[in-house]
């Protein structure tokens, strides 16, 4: 379904939002409440304005605030999909002097200490897209595309509350969704929207079971500058350990993005900067000349897991609270920005036919717009990193091999390619 998000055409900066206190013992009204202070919550609550309109009344439950790329350093790759969503929030203009295009992807499958890393898959963007050129997708730091959302919010009147969801409560007539926080506050909503986290509480309140499982990695990025040009490329390395990403930024830099086996990524976090880099040059290679590290390692927890359901009565789960996918393919925020697009959609469609935003047929829409996208993205990528994260020689000679048909397979290389921009459904 084509998300229908106009663009406001208001130009959008990076001050924070002033947090608005509720009334102690008061009972306050909402039309639509966004659990969670994250990039998807703020696009959805962004989203949600535009479908239910100015007279509506949003509130985030949260704290959101800039971030610093010190204490950040992600970035994400933003398919056509995604992008399409934020230029109709307004946000796009803001960032896309900061986005860097991303033209060309290389595949390769070798040992840390090969030598030569034959490239058994390449794609080119797809120049019958006019709209994108030949460009798959934009990278935009956490910083930028975080701050851009937050002056947004701003202009939007959104309201944003420092409260966590303590109990939900549904009211006998069915046409609210009661919040209660542990200070005690109430808000009474016709929507609540989960988007905080795949540990969400309100998933939890809720009771929707969650299916899901820890893999034997965590995840590592940071950013690199580098003495020549990337033009436009991207590469993924997939490695022993796990798939290491190199991916183009704005400048002569890149944000480097793997996996490594959970003992191996501890040694590396515990080691100083110029250990570090040491580690990261090997994983790196020498084709970009010269190398500095920008920023400092962190290293986060990787995981799979889905809702069993992406909706209860008024409340729709929306990014890791609905879906938590492995980074192989770089598609985790893309999938929560789908979400956001697909709910305000049926939102939207709602309140042309004079219903409220939580009720049934809406959830339903919702949910049956984004539960086959999502459960086949997720098998999609957990099927490559257990084909890819190990070592063993004859999966590795098959499977090299079949990255070689599909390099001369222009048909499925068309698909994947468009798949991955966020051109076609999975």
């Amino acid at each position: 379904m084509p998300h229908r998000v106009k663009s406001s055409h208001r130009s959008v900066g990076s001050r924070e939002p002033t947090a608005i206190p509720l009334g102690k013992g008061r009972r306050e009204r909402a039309d639509a409440v966004v659990a969670g202070d994250g990039i998807v919550a703020l696009a959805a609550a962004l989203a949600l304005r535009t479908a239910l309109g100015e007279q509506a009344r949003i509130l985030v439950l949260g704290k959101p605030a800039p971030i610093a790329h010190e204490i950040d350093p992600r970035a994400y790759a933003i398919a056509g999909s995604a992008r399409r969503l934020l230029e109709g929030l307004g946000v796009w203009p803001v960032l896309e002097a900061d986005a860097q295009p991303m033209e060309h992807i290389f595949v390769t499958d070798s040992r840390l200490d090969d030598v030569v890393r034959p490239a058994f898959l390449s794609f080119l963007g797809d120049t019958h897209e006019p709209e994108s050129g030949n460009t798959f997708a934009h990278m935009i730091e956490a910083k930028a595309l975080r701050n851009a959302l937050l002056g947004a919010l701003n202009l939007a009147r959104i309201e944003t509350v420092p409260l966590r969801v303590h109990a939900l409560i549904h009211e006998s007539d069915d046409d609210r969704i009661v919040l209660r926080a542990e200070s005690g506050e109430v808000i009474a909503s016709a929507l609540l929207v989960a988007a905080d986290g795949a540990r969400s509480t309100c998933r939890e309140l809720a009771g929707i079971s969650w299916i899901g499982w820890d893999y034997p990695q965590l995840g590592l990025t940071t950013t690199i500058a580098h003495e020549r040009e990337h033009g436009a490329r991207a590469y993924e390395h997939f490695l022993p350990g796990g798939p290491f990403a190199i991916l183009p930024l704005k400048g002569r830099r890149s944000s480097i993005v793997w996996a490594e086996g959970k003992r191996e990524a501890k040694r590396l976090l515990a080691l100083d900067d110029r250990e570090a880099f040491i580690e990261i040059t090997r994983r790196f290679g020498h084709e970009l000349g010269a190398l500095r590290l920008e920023g400092r390692l962190i290293g986060y927890p990787l995981s799979f897991g889905i809702a069993r359901a992406f909706t209860a009565r008024r409340l729709a789960l929306v990014g890791d609270a609905a879906h938590v996918i492995h980074p192989v393919a770089g598609q985790g925020l893309n999938l929560g920005l789908q979400d956001v697009a697909a709910l305000a959609d049926a939102v939207s469609e709602a309140a042309h036919l004079g219903l409220d935003p939580g009720n049934p047929f809406t959830l339903s829409a919702y949910q049956r717009a984004r539960r086959f996208d999502t459960t086949a993205m997720a098998a999609l990528t957990d099927g490559l990193v257990r084909l890819f994260s190990n070592d063993h020689l004859p999966l590795r000679a098959l499977r090299d091999f079949g990255l070689s048909l599909v390099d001369r397979a222009p048909p499925v290389k068309r698909l994947l390619a468009n798949r991955a921009a966020g051109r076609v459904r999975a």
